[in-house]
């Protein structure tokens, strides 16, 4: 009996068996990875040709799929991603890899527009990093410090608070640096810049970083000067799951993280969200804050030509900060160690302090929330041309702390004055008295004399991009679209605290004329008594529209790829103001400035040849750009206080080439590129103190007609010899410098214009106003480190352990030049000479992190350490009368050694 159910039990397993061979001949596998970043992929799909059969890559970009025949072909696609199919002729089992996919001339991700360019295909100077590459180096630092490995990439903390960072691209500053979130533009309308505090919470959600720097393959009709920094937030995942995180780090770092995805149902559903919270004490004395963060993205596939996703993402949140002007003199900084511990005292706030009931006071303190909402709609229209359209709203809630003061301590909100602690209001332990202004408050018989006040910054923003893609035949391409958007922001400074004063008198009411404002200039309106929740200084709208189109040809035929593109708009701008006019004198005239763009590029794949192994290639592009001016300090002059339009206002003009060429192996990658770029009649703004009345005010020089010359040369390296071993590196090199002798203008901190004694004027550029000619041609210009290089590594010793070292070196950085009080007259003029160059400096940071199972979950428990060797260094500075070290001023150091873990487990 036992014989015969042995048998049976046999003759069962054969057949099984046999029947699974019948129906499952092979079984394949592999792992999809970006070409672009060599990262893996989630959520691609991968079908069996010819069958229903298909499965997705897994969070490591795995997929195993089985095929009845051993004879079939993979089909792998991923929106953004150009779809690859590999052959397959292998019984059993059988291991495909590493699958590169190669980015989509115009990449959609999930309906996200992302204006990436294809590395090695689009004619233009790139980097891009992927998910991974951010998680690994990220650690306590806000989102760009990621970049400092980038050629031309700059990467400073200004003040050094939570999101304070400033990026700088090939010596351009923030306001000449395009950054986009999933291909829609974050700089302000306004001047231009990026506030990256308002993004911080982007760490957690970015997918991917890719920076494009010169013209760049941005899609808009508003093009940047130096680059542009396009970040893609994570898709709505097409697997089921989630994660969650918890990190911390040095001075009460602390953070909290959590993802979910329903995974795509069976009919097209797939829901996406995200959320986390930051907080902590602060590298810098007194710079708490608070942060959190939040993403949502549903998408529905509404048929196979059509793709709807709505996405919302924001990031609240509140920090104290050390205010930019807030810097010391090299010496300045040696004395403050006597109060604070022994090798922190470049973590001196000059304005941090205690009130006279003991509580913690500050007077830079800044709250956002920005958040933005997007709709975007992927329609296949046919086989050769689809249209994608992303319509967005972003709001903006918050502003930051603004002191305010009558004349007489008008300057005495300041940490320091012109590189110098101020101590009008300073305790014996070096912090700030805000106790003695409370005490002088109260006993004044004629009000505050100093209060606090909320500059307040809300806006309004909707727009819409619009991108129409036709195949004409397998050689050319055409794009075409709209880019449209609407912008309003209200301006206010509303008075938060007396200081326990009875009431304040706004010194700035006198300023405002009665042939704009009906019933001003009577002692009644002058001195009239403010309390919390009053207005002060200013009050208005600022206005901006703007309309394009833009097209662009591509041509792509076996080794050759060449683009030519262009695009047309109008700004119009206005603005709206309540304090200084009254309703029937409100609103200014509207100013329309055409701008334009036109460029070019040509890609060349050299064939393969014997011999020299590898793929080279080499690229070229061309460009010229009209910009309209920037309403703060371009259309506007005096543009917090004055509807006065700017006469002179014109566009600027920058004209840019780059060469470039790329060698391409396995295992390794070199990328170098040369280019020049000329800008000219530009608008810049300087800030300095002077003198008024006997008191220290802050002024700034409005320039006009600035011309200046960037060209350099990138390298970007990386190499991969073995499995385990990775090697990556990086040289810039620039030569930056101003090329003509501007005529500037002075305005006080309200933005009025100013005569050579700092008293304000009813009017902008006449005769009374003072002006200085900068004699400044062929000097270096400063702000950034014109010779950056990088050399790190990342060696994986076992399985799931990777440990990465980053050495990053900068140099050439020169001091950015100052006007001082000396400097202001009715027609003066100032030569510079070459500012002080900055000690060069080298930094490591260290990062590590091991994968591993806990309970059956995928687990990662990694850790960063950055400056390692706690190296001192001087990051921002401004050139002083000397040239040198011991009369630049306004200078900030670097942060020292910081150091963060993080647990991530995934389910």
């Amino acid at each position: 009996m036992r014989k015969e159910l042995l048998l049976a039990a046999s003759a069962f397993v054969v057949s099984v068996v046999g029947s699974s061979v019948a129906h499952a001949q092979c079984v394949l596998k592999g792992t999809v990875i970006d070409a672009a970043t060599n990262e893996p992929l989630v959520g691609v799909t991968v079908a069996l040709q010819g069958t229903p059969n298909k499965v997705f890559t897994d969070n490591d970009g795995k997929f195993v799929i089985k095929s009845a025949k051993t004879k079939c072909s993979l089909q792998f696609s991923s929106i953004g991603f150009e779809s690859t199919t590999l052959a397959s002729n292998h019984a059993g089992e059988y291991d495909f890899g590493f699958i590169p996919m190669a980015g989509a001339s115009i990449a959609l991700k999930d309906a996200v527009v992302t204006t990436r360019a294809v590395a090695r295909k689009t004619p233009v100077a790139l980097t891009t990093l992927g998910a991974v590459a951010i998680e690994e180096r990220v650690g306590t630092a806000d989102l760009p410090k990621v970049l400092e490995t980038t050629p031309g990439v700059y990467v400073m903390r200004e003040g050094g608070g939570y999101g304070d960072t400033k990026v700088n691209m090939r010596g351009f500053k923030s306001e000449n640096v395009a950054v986009l979130v999933n291909g829609v533009s974050m700089n302000d309308m306004e001047w231009g810049g990026v506030y990256w505090s308002n993004w911080a919470g982007l760490t957690d959600v970015a997918s991917s970083i890719q920076t494009q720097r010169g013209l760049g393959a941005a899609k808009v009709s508003t093009p940047s000067v130096g680059g542009s920094i396009n970040i893609v937030t994570k898709t709505t995942d097409a697997r089921k799951g989630g994660a969650f995180s918890y990190g911390m780090g040095n001075d009460g770092y602390n953070k909290l993280a959590f993802s979910l995805s329903t995974g795509r149902t069976a009919d097209g559903w797939a829901l996406t969200v995200m959320g986390g919270k930051t907080w902590g004490d602060g590298y810098i004395q007194g710079t708490d804050f608070r942060a959190w963060n939040y993403f949502f993205s549903l998408s529905k596939e509404l048929s196979k030509n059509h793709l709807l996703t709505f996405t919302a993402f924001g990031a609240p949140q509140v920090h104290n900060k050390r205010s930019a002007y807030d810097g010391l003199t090299v010496q300045g900084w040696q004395e403050v160690g006597k109060y604070m511990r022994p090798g922190e005292q470049y973590r001196y706030n000059a304005t941090y302090g205690y009130d006279r009931y003991g509580q913690i006071r500050h007077s830079q303190q800044n709250i956002y929330h920005k958040p933005q909402l997007q709709l975007q709609h992927l329609w296949q229209i046919d086989r050769t041309s689809s249209l994608n359209t992303v319509a967005y709203l972003s709001l903006g809630f918050g502003g930051g702390e603004s002191g305010q003061g009558t004349q007489e301590y008008s300057s005495g909100w300041y940490g320091s004055n012109n590189g110098i602690l101020a101590t009008q209001f300073r305790n014996a332990d070096g912090t700030f008295a805000y106790g003695k202004i409370q005490e002088m408050n109260a006993a004044s018989e004629s009000g505050s004399k100093m209060v606090m006040s909320m500059s307040k910054n809300l806006h309004k923003w909707v727009g819409l991009v619009s991108t129409y893609t036709k195949e004409i035949n397998d050689r050319f391409n055409l794009y075409g679209g709209l880019d449209l958007r609407y912008y309003v922001g209200t301006h206010t400074n509303e008075i938060t605290d007396l200081y326990d004063g009875a009431y304040y008198i706004d010194r700035y009411r006198k300023n405002v004329k009665p042939e704009n404002f009906a019933g001003a200039g009577t002692d009644a309106f002058v001195n009239k008594k403010l309390s919390v929740g009053d207005v002060v200084q200013r009050d208005y709208d600022g206005f901006v529209a703007q309309s394009g189109v833009f097209g662009q040809a591509e041509y792509d035929f076996n080794n050759l790829t060449a683009f030519v593109a262009g695009s047309l708009n109008n700004t119009a701008q206005w603005r709206k103001d309540r304090f200084y006019y009254d309703a029937a004198h409100a609103e200014s005239e509207k100013v329309n400035k055409i701008g334009f763009t036109v460029k070019g590029g040509v890609n060349y794949k050299f064939p393969h040849i014997d011999g020299w192994g590898g793929q080279h290639n080499v690229f070229g592009n061309i460009g010229y750009i009209s910009r309209a001016p920037f309403f703060s300090g371009g259309i506007f002059l005096a543009s917090q206080v004055s509807n006065q339009v700017n006469p002179d206002a014109v566009n600027e003009k920058i004209f840019s080439g780059e060469l470039g060429y790329s060698y391409h192996t396995a295992a390794f990658t070199a990328d170098v590129n040369v280019y020049h770029t000329e800008w000219k009649d530009k608008t810049m703004a300087k800030m300095t103190e002077i003198p008024v009345d006997g008191n220290v005010e802050r002024t700034w020089i409005n320039m006009q007609g600035v011309n200046s010359i960037h060209e350099g040369v990138e390298v970007d390296l990386s190499y991969k010899p073995a499995k385990w071993f990775s090697l990556r590196g990086m040289l810039s090199v620039g030569n930056w410098r101003w090329t003509n002798n501007p005529v500037g203008y002075f305005y006080n901190s309200a933005g009025q214009p100013i005569d050579k004694f700092g008293h304000p004027l009813d009017q902008s550029q006449g005769p009374d106003h003072a002006r200085m000619r900068f004699n400044q041609k062929d000097v270096k210009e400063g702000g950034s480190a014109q010779l950056t290089a990088g050399l790190g590594f990342n060696v994986y010793p076992m399985e799931g352990l990777r440990i990465g070292l980053d050495w990053k070196y900068f140099s050439n950085y020169y001091a950015d030049y100052a006007v001082t009080a000396n400097d202001i007259s009715l027609d003066g003029v100032k030569t510079f000479h070459t500012p002080w160059k900055v000690p060069a400096y080298g930094l490591v940071d260290l990062s590590a992190g091991y994968t591993f199972q806990m309970g059956g979950y995928k687990t990662t428990l990694s850790g960063n350490v950055e400056n390692l060797l706690d190296q001192e260094y001087i990051s921002q500075a401004y050139d002083g009368a000397g040239h040198d070290w011991s009369t630049a001023n306004r200078v900030f150091y670097g942060f020292g050694r910081q150091m963060s873990v993080k647990l991530k487990v995934n389910f």
